[in-house]
């Protein structure tokens, strides 16, 4: 014998009953059938009752829609001869439960036993129309009314079997019947033949009660998902069907919020040690999730991660629990005695505190009853008042391999800190199944994904990046960041999501599933003005998990949401200098923002582009070296410009050159008066460890005061233009002495300092070529021979080459 439970969902209307009735004409073994209410059925008797209890006249029009519905039903799965004796016999049914509504409807109320005769009355019409329609296919079938074989006691709404008078009622009947029975779900019936419910959810319970009394081989739960899966899919899009779990792993699963199965279900079934097998209506073929007596994999320490979406956190200490026996057992005693449902425990080890969660609905009541149980104490001062915390949720990662695999609680928590998801409250059990951890209610998408890719996505990490500037340096990265996408995956787990794109005039969002190939089409057609606090703002709601914010512009104004963007735990890449050469007290708070969430403030790329200069350092003072000096061409545009002058070409025709090569900064006179090399020598000086400001820094001005002072850059490039013969004169000057000009930059302990010098082929800087940097590192280690870095300094293509480097360096501290 096996035992096949249809949910909801599966008996919902005439085409899901079909499919029902397909998958039992296909079977040749010897099984009995339970059914729940069509889908909305139970609902819908719940409603209807409550709107007669309140003297609603609507609740006849409820009534008859619900009536209709399952007429309707039985005329399209019934054949000519069949469907008017079940018209007439759910006619019937119909009359009875009018009466009952009426006299609700009378009294305006309801009790607890009416409303359970009321709701029977779904199970009772979906089986007896799905027991006539098996007849009508040819296989011998009876509508069994479960009333007649389980024995409940009183507690209406959530009744308790009588085990020993059920199962002998149930062995009895099946000894006797000689064919399929087709069992109503949920329902019962007390010593006195009043009708119970088993709790809702409880047409599973009824398939177990069946199964142990009659020693099935199986019970198999037929619902609308591929089995119990990893995580809930509307949230995770990454879960997966777990082949098989233990009895204790589906227990906690479904405390916890899994909706396949409910919970009493498990236990018949763990006692009399029966399979559970969990199928899809709609796949019938897919194997879906066995429940037995061992888990699915020995390698995996979780099985799944399971949510409860709402709960209150309730909180009383004090130092009158201390050392006081009996406090636990007031407290709980007086929660019980009020049926107040605890759904998660945590007392710290001093005694001093204990926390537990309810649900929001039993919230008000449990505060009253600890005043009225503990008011004595709170008024001596022996406990505070209760902490109530509200909008919370309960993430639990379960599994029985926990116990045998160290470090599964620090896996659990760093990936939760690194994406900014604060613990309220942690439990855990000593069995080890399962990690608790108490949240923020609108973290709990973040916290299931996060936790997923932790324990089951080893293979790919998403990293979702929200970039700002697509112009020439933003839209190179994108271009890299399409052209490696598959190598990354491949080689390196790593997939990389653009969440959020904006230029200077607009911005635009996407999804999971956008590939990134048509983004300039994307951005242009949207409707959203770009302004960065909202797309800051925009970017934090988002919460999605392993976020990184890429500045590709010059602007002060995004400069200005750094705080905020680190406070939510969002790492940043940039090349924008703005923020690490702005105040250092501002520069200072960047990076304790970022090291108190558990983030990064990346910026790499703010000197030398793709030069890896700035880590170099960084690695030097970690590993207790010691920066003495640095002397350093620092502007990739500057050195493209003295490269190239050597007197063929105007200088102002070689700077215009430079700028639309996207090589200078917007205003070339940043890099001609020597602005961004100032900027760049002070983030060195920093990472070398020396706090200063721009102020600190000595600049030799290489530009006359009239040409720094030019109102516009067109009106600057006129002037320069008038420059054009002075200049070539220098130049030709410093041709016949053999020497180049450089804009040098050079820090030491005592001085920093940046301007043009002439150097001879006896400096390293005399040979630089195109837009080269170069980094002369002196330190106690490299003291007689310098670290030298080398290579281009500018340019779109390796400052996007820097920045994607940067984020992939990001991603792997995730």
């Amino acid at each position: 014998m096996n035992i096949l439970k249809f949910g909801g969902s599966s008996v919902k209307d005439d085409v899901n009953i079909s499919k029902v009735l397909n998958i039992l004409k296909k079977r040749k073994d010897n099984y009995a059938v339970v059914c729940s209410a069509m889908g909305g059925v139970t609902d819908q008797l719940i409603s209807i009752s409550q709107l007669a209890a309140k003297r609603n006249d609507q609740y006849k029009e409820a009534f008859n829609a619900l009536r209709k519905r399952h007429v309707k039903t039985a005329k399209k799965l019934l054949n000519h001869t069949t469907f008017p004796v079940a018209k007439e016999a759910l006619q019937k049914s119909h009359t009875d439960l009018k009466k009952i509504l009426e006299g609700v409807f009378i009294l305006g109320e309801i009790s607890d036993r009416s409303r359970d005769y009321i709701v029977s009355f779904g199970e009772r019409s979906s089986s007896y129309i799905i027991a006539l329609a098996l007849r009508d296919q040819g296989i011998k079938a009876d509508y069994l009314d479960a009333r007649k074989i389980i024995v409940t006691d009183s507690n209406h709404g959530n009744a308790s079997i009588l085990k020993k008078k059920t199962y002998r009622k149930i062995r009895s009947h099946f000894k006797e019947a000689k064919t399929i029975q087709i069992v109503t779900g949920f329902i019962a019936a007390d010593e006195n033949g009043k009708t119970t419910t088993l709790g809702r959810g409880g047409s599973d319970y009824t398939a177990a009660i069946l199964a142990e009394a009659l020693k099935a081989k199986s019970i198999e739960i037929w619902t609308d998902v591929d089995g119990i899966l990893s995580a809930d899919p509307r949230k995770v899009k990454k879960a997966f069907t777990i082949p098989q779990v233990s009895y204790q792993e589906a227990m906690e699963l479904s405390h916890f919020g899994a909706k396949v199965i409910y919970p009493p279900t498990i236990r018949p079934a763990l006692d009399a040690k029966i399979p559970v097998y969990i199928k899809n209506t709609f796949k019938p073929s897919f194997e879906g999730t066995v429940i037995k007596d061992k888990s699915w994999s020995q390698e995996k320490p979780i099985i799944g991660i399971s949510a409860v979406n709402d709960v209150v956190l309730l909180s009383i200490e004090g130092p009158g629990m201390i050392g006081v026996p009996g406090i636990a057992a007031r407290l709980f005693g007086a929660l019980a005695m009020n049926k107040i449902n605890i759904i998660l425990i945590t007392q710290c080890s001093s005694e001093h505190s204990i926390t537990f969660a309810v649900k929001p609905e039993d919230a008000k009541i449990a505060v009253q009853t600890i005043n009225e149980t503990f008011g004595s104490e709170i008024e001596r001062g022996l406990l505070k008042e209760i902490k109530v915390e509200h909008d919370l949720s309960i993430v639990a990662t379960i599994g029985e391999n926990m116990k045998s695999t160290p470090g599964i609680s620090a896996k659990l928590f760093s990936s939760l800190g690194r994406n900014g998801i604060n613990i309220v409250a942690i439990a855990q059990g000593s069995s080890e199944l399962n990690i608790s951890v108490v949240i923020e209610k609108k973290q709990v998408v973040k916290a299931l994904n996060v936790i997923h890719e932790s324990f089951f996505n080893n293979n790919t990490k998403n990293i979702h990046l929200y970039i700002v500037g697509v112009g020439l340096i933003g839209g190179k990265l994108i271009e890299q960041i399409n052209a490696q996408q598959k190598i990354l995956a491949d080689k390196y787990g790593i997939s990389l999501k653009i969440s959020g794109l904006a230029n200077s005039r607009k911005m635009q969002f996407f999804d999971e599933n956008f590939e990134g190939d048509d983004w300039m089409e994307k951005l242009n057609a949207s409707r959203k003005k770009m302004v960065i606090s909202t797309f800051v703002k925009t970017m934090i709601q988002d919460n999605k998990r392993n976020a990184i914010f890429i500045d590709n512009t010059s602007s002060a104004e995004i400069i200005k949401e750094y705080s905020t963007i680190l406070s939510n735990s969002i790492s940043i890449s940039t090349p924008n200098k703005l923020g690490a050469s702005s105040k250092n007290s501002e520069f200072l708070k960047f990076k304790k923002l970022a090291k108190d969430r558990g983030v990064i403030y990346g910026y790499e790329t703010n000197v030398g582009a793709g030069l890896p200069v700035i880590n170099t350092i960084q690695d030097l003072i970690k590993s207790g070296d010691e920066v003495l000096k640095i002397e350093a061409v620092l502007s990739g545009s500057l050195s493209y410009i003295f490269n190239n002058f050597d007197g063929k070409k105007s200088f102002s025709s070689i700077v215009f050159e430079a700028k639309e090569k996207g090589l200078t900064e917007p205003d070339p006179r940043e890099d001609l008066n020597g602005f961004d090399v100032r900027r760049k020598i002070l983030i060195l000086a920093r990472e070398a460890g020396h706090e200063l400001d721009e102020k600190d820094i000595k600049l030799q001005y290489f530009l006359k005061s009239n040409l720094r002072k030019a109102p516009t850059v067109d009106a600057f490039m006129t002037l320069l233009m008038q420059e054009d013969d002075q200049l070539q004169k220098y130049i030709e000057e410093l041709n016949s002495k053999g020497k180049k000009a450089r804009m040098i930059a050079s820090f030491t302990q005592k001085e920093t300092k940046v301007g043009v010098q002439e150097v001879d082929s006896s400096s390293p800087f005399y040979n630089l070529e195109g837009s080269d940097n170069m980094i002369v590192i002196y330190s106690k280690r490299y003291h007689d021979r310098p670290l030298v870095i080398r290579g281009p300094g500018a340019g779109a293509e390796v400052t996007a080459a820097g920045v994607l480097a940067e984020i992939l360096r990001i991603a792997n501290s995730l």
